[in-house]
């Protein structure tokens, strides 16, 4: 009797022990997925650059002479859409992505696959971590719950110039920010598309830090101005949450600090930033690796909008205010959920 229960106290010490290096597994898995994203969105790009450069003076170089010359015959392709792959979005990286924070998508409203849509998504953050995992990946289930729906999260034109990282951003379905993308997605790609375009860029970036819920959007009404070019729906949606994941140095308004940065923003079309997470094995030290916060994405209800190919700028004003005061909406109905005081209030500068 004594051995038997010996034998059974050993064996239920060997699975915690078990259960604990599992754990400890999975979050290391997690904190490699969501780093490996990180420098790849930083330094890929430039380091593909850099490395198909050194590939022209060496015995490969008609590796880069194949690579660049298919670049040159493949330049227009990120502009109708790009060559999205389920493989890569579907990726199980992509679900470690996900739970390392852990990160959410809210659907409240159907989303009609007869309608193009064009996506407001708040606030930008450092990185727009919650709009990469939630619509340019399946790790949320974006197309389970919008089913029929297409999202194209539209970034940078800039980084589709960069060898290899264009492929991996089109892969997931990621296209440049600008108006041919955006017209022939609404225009000549058949309906159920929707294009999320981070409205804030780069100067609501600088502004993002814990704690704080603003969005830049009072003067930013170009897309207001594309969705009644083409018809397309506007969809208010809050990621809560997307602040929290890194801290940055704030250079007040004046600083050498804040023109350098608003110079990169004019001339570059980015603003680098100051910032800082956890470390790669402590969370209690420095590094890239976001903080895991919980980040919870809530697609709002869609406002119909009208096919205007030559909008006025009263009709601009008109779903421009619509849109600001259905996303202040938005974040006052759901900012208790996610542990948001009743009291808090969405700054709209």
């Amino acid at each position: 009797m004594g051995t038997g229960s010996g034998i059974l106290s050993a064996l239920q010490d060997l699975f915690s022990i078990t259960w604990l290096n599992r754990s400890k597994v999975e979050k290391q898995l997690q904190v490699i997925s969501v780093l490996q994203w990180v420098l790849s969105f930083l330094v890929l790009g430039v380091a593909c650059s850099a490395i198909l450069m050194y590939t022209f003076c060496t015995d490969c170089w008609l590796i880069a002479v194949l690579y660049f010359t298919w670049l040159a015959f493949d330049w227009n392709t990120p502009k109708k859409g790009g060559r999205r792959s389920q493989w890569v979005r579907n990726w199980a990286v992509w679900r470690y992505f996900r739970d390392y924070f852990p990160i959410q998508l809210v659907k409240t409203h159907n989303l009609l696959t007869t309608r193009n849509y064009i996506f407001g998504y708040h606030p930008h953050g450092i990185m727009g971590l919650g709009a990469f995992c939630n619509f340019s990946t399946e790790a949320t289930e974006v197309s389970k719950k919008f089913p029929g729906i297409r999202p194209y999260l539209a970034t940078l034109a800039g980084n589709f110039r960069m060898p290899v990282l264009r492929e991996y951003l089109m892969s997931g379905g990621i296209c440049p920010v600008n108006r041919d993308t955006i017209d022939y997605l609404l225009s000549k790609n058949g309906s159920g598309n929707a294009i999320i375009i981070v409205v804030g860029g780069a100067a609501e970036s600088l502004s993002s830090m814990p704690g704080k819920n603003a969005v830049t959007l009072r003067n930013r009404k170009g897309f207001v101005k594309l969705a009644l070019r083409h018809g397309a729906d506007l969809v208010p949606t809050y990621s809560f949450g997307e602040n929290e994941v890194y801290k940055q140095v704030i250079f007040e308004e004046g600083s050498w600090g804040r023109w350098v940065q608003k110079k990169f923003q004019k001339y570059i079309g980015f603003a680098p930033c100051i910032f800082h997470g956890r470390g790669l094995f402590s969370s209690d030290t420095w590094g890239l690796v976001p903080y895991s916060k919980p980040i919870t994405t809530v697609v709002g209800e869609p406002i119909t909008i009208p096919k205007l190919e030559h909008p006025t700028q009263q009709d601009i004003d008109l779903y421009h205010t619509m849109y600001m005061e259905a996303l202040v909406k938005l974040f006052d109905k759901h900012k208790t959920k996610f542990g948001l005081p009743e009291t808090e209030v969405l700054e709209v500068n």
